[in-house]
């Protein structure tokens, strides 16, 4: 079992999972969101997401820009 942590909140998956996959399931029910993606405690360029394996222990962060004045 491989347990991670996505924004603070811990998931299990049966084994590891490519970065893209879990963004894409992600995506689904948010199509239009725009955000960044953090690996543990590392920013991931979106050309990057497909070579990126999350594993037992790791911690993603996704965030959404936030716009103020």
């Amino acid at each position: 079992m491989v347990t991670i942590s996505i924004n603070d909140e811990l998931r299990q998956f049966a084994q590891p999972v490519a970065l893209e996959e879990l963004l894409l399931d992600y995506r689904r029910d948010n199509p239009d969101l725009a955000f960044a993606v953090a690996v543990n405690g590392e920013f991931v360029p979106r050309t990057q997401y497909a070579q990126v394996q999350l594993g037992d222990g790791d911690t993603l962060d996704i965030v959404r820009p936030v716009g103020g004045g």
